[in-house]
């Protein structure tokens, strides 16, 4: 199910491939790939429940998007329902003081998933070959340098046990205009504008030529990206829970055998 929005190492033709409004695969219509979605939580559940009592391994989970992208509706819609002491979300904001004066990763590997966690990060270490870059916030000799730092951090997890996903929601500028314009004239979505998601807009064809470097030089056998339609939030969803199902489907959780009791009563 992965294959249509998984990206190859090496992908060379960036984003273009890939249709923000895409709905292909989706199992029907919109109400009927929404019942798919609570089909694919159900079977998320005992997934997770067996990737927390085993308690050895870890899934992180990765979501990057421009601005109304739909990281924060995908983190509400996608893990509804799964034990919330086996998840950890993480939401990485421009880097602090403190943050600055150590390497780009130092943040980012203090919230790695523990072991039998679920772990979500709504942006990520991938923030400093975009944002840096777009906006000039370091030397392009140091951007270009951290997508090997980026894939060596990710093995290590990898060998370290830890299963990582990665997903890039696809927005149109059309769709994201909708969304902004929507934020603007809903108070309970208000508080999510900020003023930078304006200026960061007029920035868009960079964006793109970031994203299309991100996907080639860091799209890997062990960490892989998938582009995901995002224009159509229910389809995002499907999408997202599939691959989620499938990724632990493959890692096989399973429960521990009980402690050794030769010798013990229970009275």
């Amino acid at each position: 199910m992965a294959a249509p929005w998984r990206v190859p190492p090496g992908h060379p033709t960036g984003l273009a491939p890939f249709d923000p409004g895409s709905t292909d695969g989706a199992p029907g219509d919109r109400p009927t790939t929404e019942s798919a979605v609570s089909d694919l939580q159900q079977r998320l559940q005992p997934l997770q429940d067996k990737l927390w009592a085993e308690g050895s391994r870890s899934l992180l989970v990765i979501l990057q998007g421009l601005d109304a992208a739909g990281k924060d509706g995908t983190i509400k819609h996608v893990f509804t329902g799964l034990n919330p002491q086996g998840v950890r979300v993480m939401s990485f904001k421009p880097p602090t003081p403190e943050e600055l004066a150590h390497d780009f990763l130092w943040r980012v590997h203090r919230a790695v998933p523990r072991a039998g966690e679920i772990g979500i990060f709504n942006r990520s270490h991938y923030e400093d070959v975009l944002v840096a870059r777009v906006d000039n916030l370091v030397e392009p000799r140091l951007w270009k340098a951290r997508y090997a730092h980026i894939n060596a951090f990710e093995s290590l997890l990898a060998d370290s046990g830890t299963t990582i996903v990665k997903f890039l929601l696809h927005i149109s500028p059309d769709e994201q205009a909708k969304r902004l314009r929507e934020r603007l004239n809903r108070p309970d979505k208000r508080w999510k504008l900020n003023r930078t998601d304006f200026i960061e807009r007029a920035h868009w064809d960079a964006y793109q030529e970031a994203y299309a470097d991100v996907l080639k030089m860091t799209s890997t056998k062990i960490a892989p990206w998938y582009v995901v339609p995002a224009d159509h939030k229910w389809f995002r969803n499907w999408v997202v829970s599939t691959v989620l199902a499938d990724t632990l489907d493959a890692m096989k959780p399973r429960y521990r055998d009980p402690p050794p009791l030769e010798g013990v009563t229970l009275g």
